[in-house]
Parts: structure tokens; sequence; C-alpha cells
């Protein structure tokens, strides 16, 4: 049986990942949120969590249920007509918006599909359980999420590649 990490490395090695895959979901402005509520919620967990098990997907997880829970608040909160909701500044280092975008117009279940197995690097059966689907649909969604991206993101030869094999980084 392996000693489990520090909590502060699983948070060095696995917050990167977290944070792509709550920009993903929910945009710039509530990934912050997000992301901390995650790391909170799994810094309470930890001590539970067995020591073989994938502790990325286990995070990515919690991302996921911590991103509804923040989509499901954003949609109740009142929103003022008489006045133009400020838009905080994200950080601009390592930000697309145009694919921010692309990534936004896409249906929830492609959306989530894409995060998790691009951005996060789950595999489809990971990503079948998180979306409590099969994994011919996870792949499926993953898929036509993908197919859809490359049609409306934009044609910019210096984009960076979706594709796994053979992009040039």
């Amino acid at each position: 049986m392996k000693a489990k990490q520090p909590f502060e490395t699983v948070v060095d090695d696995h917050g990167p990942t977290v944070l792509r895959v709550c920009r993903a979901i929910l945009g710039p402005i509530d990934a912050d949120d997000a992301w901390s509520e995650t790391f909170l919620a799994a810094m309470k967990a930890y001590l539970d969590l067995p020591a073989d098990a994938n502790i990325e997907a286990w995070l990515v997880t919690i991302a996921h249920r911590k991103a509804i829970d923040i989509a499901r608040a954003r949609s109740r909160r009142a929103i003022p007509t008489d006045t133009v909701p400020e838009r905080s500044a994200a950080p601009q280092h390592d930000r697309d918006d145009d694919l921010a975008d692309a990534l936004e117009r896409l249906p929830t279940k492609q959306r989530q599909a894409v995060a998790y197995h691009y951005l996060a690097g789950l595999p489809y059966a990971d990503v079948a359980a998180i979306l409590g689907g099969s994994t011919d649909a996870a792949r499926r969604a993953a898929a036509d999420g993908i197919a859809t991206l490359r049609r409306t993101y934009r044609t910019d030869p210096t984009a960076v590649s979706t594709s796994r094999k053979g992009a040039n980084r």
C-alpha cells in the first residue's frame, strides 16, 4: 500500500487541470470560485480517500459538482435591468477568448465531455462516470463537441490543435 501525498502536492499537481475544467464549464468569471470550492471540499474529504484512488478523476468529479452548484446559483441570481453588469477582469494569461466562447456555445454534455477528456486528460470511462452515462456516450459527446468546435472555432493556423495525436506543441 502506497502512502498518500501531502495535500499541498495534490493541489500543485492537479490545480491547473481543475482550473482548466472549471473555465471550460463555467467561463473565466466563476472558474476561480469553483476551483477554490473544489479544493476546499477535497481537503475535507482527502483523509478518507483510499491511497490507490485516481486523484485526478476524483478532483474533476468534485469540480463538476461544484460547477453545477455555481451554474444553478448563477441562474437564480437577480439580474438588475437598469444597470449594465460589471464584468470582472480575469487574468489574461493562458486564455483564448475565442475558444472559451466556442466552448460556451456547445451543449452542456458536449462541453463537459470535451473539458474532462481533452483538458483534464481523463479516460472516457472516468468521463462517463462523472457525466452519468456509458463510455460510448461520453466518447460520442466529446467527438460531437470537437466536430462542432472544428466547424465553428476560428480557422487560424496559430490556433492550438485539439487533436491528441500529432499535435505540434
